[in-house]
Order: structure tokens, then sequence, then C-alpha cells
């Protein structure tokens, strides 16, 4: 069978059709000749990704970003996926826009929930989310230290603005004077340290001595010391206390009457016997004194004796009973 020019020429003309559909199609990022499974991902911000991007399964390229559409009514973009695996990729499974380094493009990956065993159908929206980018992530680091390093600057001007407003001419001028005073007070400091030294050096002898002699009362005391740590003051302080205790007891003894001494201190009778006997001595002594021949009778020439007068005070009665 022959093929006639016209056969050949619809023939090209299919053919370079279907070749051109092909083309724009793969330029789109779809494949006509491959089965892909398209997944659907919404989000605010697509933070520049274009359409071809790759999309990866744990760093692995398993599909690609065939289209990115605006909606409209709600303003989020629509992007559609094509993955190209048979891996099961679960309903709640995660696709997040990340830029995994300065030059490439914004990629997206999939995180797949393993614990989720609903697996997503052909058509289906999965949850999107944008990771930050390394130059994102570093401009938000940088944000608080850029706000810290303006509010230093700042405080740096103020500071710098006090200065200039207390160091006035007035101000230079009393500083310059502080100094002056300073360097003489480290003058005279100076003067005076030598004389302390030139005094140190004449009085070595006499402060050598005192040392010593501190270091022989300080001997001394230690011997005191060790001394005292032999002897047995617990012993002693014992004995003591034991011998207070007895004061103690024959003290409560005379104070209750008790014993010979306590009788003697406390009979109110035995005190005003005691009274009216030395009153009686007292008598007796004083008429001996007067009359002592009533009781040595000494008589050389017979004569007779005084007859006996009772002394003019007797008080005897007057002692208290």
């Amino acid at each position: 069978m022959k093929l006639t020019r016209e056969i050949k020429t619809a023939l090209l003309v299919i053919f370079t059709i279907l070749l051109f559909i092909w083309g724009y199609s793969f330029l789109k990022g779809k494949d006509l000749f491959t089965d892909y499974k398209t997944f659907y991902v919404e989000y605010d911000n697509v933070e520049g990704l274009a359409s071809s991007a790759p999309v990866t399964l744990n760093g692995l390229n398993i599909g690609k970003v065939s289209s990115i559409t605006l909606d409209e009514n709600t303003g989020k973009l629509l992007v559609e996926l094509q993955l190209n695996t048979d891996f099961p990729i679960s309903k709640s499974s995660v696709a997040s826009i990340y830029e995994p380094g300065f030059i490439a493009g914004k990629q997206i990956a999939i995180y797949p929930n393993f614990s989720d065993k609903t697996l997503a159908v052909d058509g289906q929206k999965l949850q999107g989310v944008t990771k930050l980018g390394l130059t994102a992530s570093l401009g938000e680091k940088l944000e608080p230290l850029q706000s810290k390093i303006e509010k230093l600057m700042l405080n740096a001007d103020n500071l710098i603005s006090g200065l200039n407003n207390v160091l006035d001419k007035k101000g230079q001028e009393n500083l310059k004077i502080s100094l002056s005073e300073l360097s003489k007070s480290i003058i005279e400091f100076h003067k005076a340290s030598s004389s302390l030294n030139t005094i140190l050096d004449d009085n070595k002898v006499q402060i050598k001595g005192v040392v010593s002699n501190f270091n022989k009362v300080s001997n001394d005391f230690s011997k005191i010391s060790d001394s005292l740590n032999k002897a047995d003051l617990g012993k002693t302080a014992k004995i003591l206390q034991k011998t207070l205790a007895d004061v103690d007891d024959i003290m409560a003894n005379l104070q209750g009457g008790k014993g010979t001494m306590g009788k003697m201190l406390n009979d109110e009778v035995l005190y005003n016997n005691l009274g009216k006997t030395t009153k009686e001595l007292e008598l007796l002594l004083q008429d001996v004194r007067r009359y002592p021949t009533r009781y040595i009778n000494v008589s050389l020439f017979g004569k007779k004796n005084k007859p006996y007068v009772s002394p003019i005070k007797d008080s005897v009665s007057k002692v208290k009973k």
C-alpha cells in the first residue's frame, strides 16, 4: 500500500501537533507519557515558588509543581502538584515550602504522617505550611539584635551628649583642678610613705624586740593554757559545786532550826536567858569592883564587915523575858 502525498502530509501535521502539545505540556511541567498523581495545596504566600519547582520526599525528588493559580475570592494561592511515586502518602501529610540554599529557588517538601493509615487519593488537598528559608530565618534572628544595637547606639549618643554637657569650659577647668589636686595628693602620699619607711628602718631593732616580746608572751600564754588544759578543771568544778551544795544544806538547816546551832539561832527563850545572864554577870562584876570585901574577907584587926547593900542600878529585872 502506497501512501499518498496527502496522507503523509496529514500524518506529519498530526505528529507535529502532538509534538507541540507534548512540548507545551512539558514546558508547563506536565508529562503526557507518565502516570502522575495530582494533589493540591493552598498557601497564603508561596514565597516566590515557581512552576516546575521540585517536590521532594525525605530529600528524594518525587514530582514537581505543575501550576499555581490565584483564587480571586479568598486571595489564596492554589498549587497543583504532580507526584510520580508509589510511596503511600497519607491524607494528613504536610506540604511545606522551603528554601534548600541561598542560590536555589523555593521547593516543596512532603512530610508524611506515618501514624495516619488513610491514604490521600488523586486530586485531594494536602495541608500546606511555609518554612522560613535561611535568609528569612537569619533576618528574623538579626531583627532583635538590630533593635538592641539601635537602643545601644541611642544610649551611647545620650551618654556622649551628657558628657558634652558636663564637660563644658567650666567643667573642663574643674577637671583639670581635680587632676592637679590628685597629683599633689599622690606626691604627699609618696612623701609620707618614704617617711614611714625611714621610721621603720630607724626603729627596726625596737620593732623586732616588741615582736619578740609579743612572741614570748604568746608562748607563756600558751604554756598557761596547756597547764590549764592539763589541770582537771572539771573535777575541781564538781567538787566546788558539791561544796556549795553542802553549804546550802547547812544554811537551810540553820534557818530551819535543825541541830544545835539551828536551835540556838532560832530559840528566842535561849536568847532572852543569855541576855539576862549577861546582865547579871555585869552587875556582879560591878558589885565586886565596888565592894570587894564582901567577897574577900581579909581583916587584920578584927573589923566587922559592912552589911550587904544592893547596887544602886539594878536593871536585871528590866531584861526582856
